[in-house]
């Protein structure tokens, strides 16, 4: 078995790739022989289709699980989970989560967890993802955009999750958009070489229904 058997994703910021980067390295753990369980604890801006983030890594990771178990909280205001479920009447329920995710958790050799947003998105009015992530006693991964602010944005986020004394498996970059810059590609250049070996991968631009190219991610980088 692994040394590690979970992971919580964040991003520095929403929009960045996290379910993007999250199927293809579930993708990758399954081709390494594991079972994995998927979570997305809260999504919100669902529409009628359902949460789209949700269904993306239940297919990734091949199970049978009820939308629901995958992804206990849905909210349709494309917001913070706080903000968009006090505009339903409703409120986060941590236990459900915590709840939720020890019955995944007990199926499975391996579960990814991925966040809304950012480290410091608020899950309730008193708690955010920073804290969730301390609950399920996971090491986190942040999800980096690859264009023009997210060397700030990543310096950031990572210096929070330092701050909040989360272990950090390290950072994936994702190429998001259809095209980079040539300030982007600069940019990332220094990037990578302030982050260093906390650079773990490099997911690029996906065409739709392709895979990702061997190489992008070692998987002894998501297993400890």
């Amino acid at each position: 078995m692994p040394k590690r058997t979970g992971i919580f994703v964040t991003g520095t910021d929403t929009g960045v790739g996290k379910t993007e980067v999250g199927r293809a390295a579930v993708r990758l753990l399954r081709d390494e022989g594991l079972s994995v369980s998927v979570m997305k604890p809260i999504e919100t801006g669902v529409g009628p289709e359902g949460p789209l983030d949700a269904l993306a890594l239940r297919e990734a990771a091949g199970v049978p699980d009820a939308i629901d178990l995958v992804c206990p909280h849905q909210f349709s205001l494309p917001a913070a989970p706080n903000v968009a479920a006090e505009e339903e009447g409703r409120n986060v329920d941590l236990p459900l989560i915590m709840t939720t995710y020890e019955t995944l958790r007990a199926q499975r050799d391996f579960i990814w967890v991925e966040g809304a947003g950012g480290i410091l998105v608020p899950v309730t009015d008193d708690s955010s993802m920073a804290d969730l992530a301390k609950a399920l006693a996971l090491p986190v991964l942040l999800v980096a955009r690859a264009s023009l602010g997210t060397i700030n944005h990543t310096l950031l986020s990572l210096a929070e999750i330092d701050r909040q004394n989360l272990e950090c498996v390290g950072v994936v970059l994702s190429h998001s958009a259809q095209q980079t810059s040539e300030a982007d590609l600069k940019n990332l250049r220094t990037l990578r070489k302030t982050l260093g070996p906390r650079l773990i991968g490099e997911l690029p631009t996906l065409e739709e229904g392709c895979d990702a190219p061997d190489g992008w991610l070692r998987p002894e980088a998501l297993l400890g």
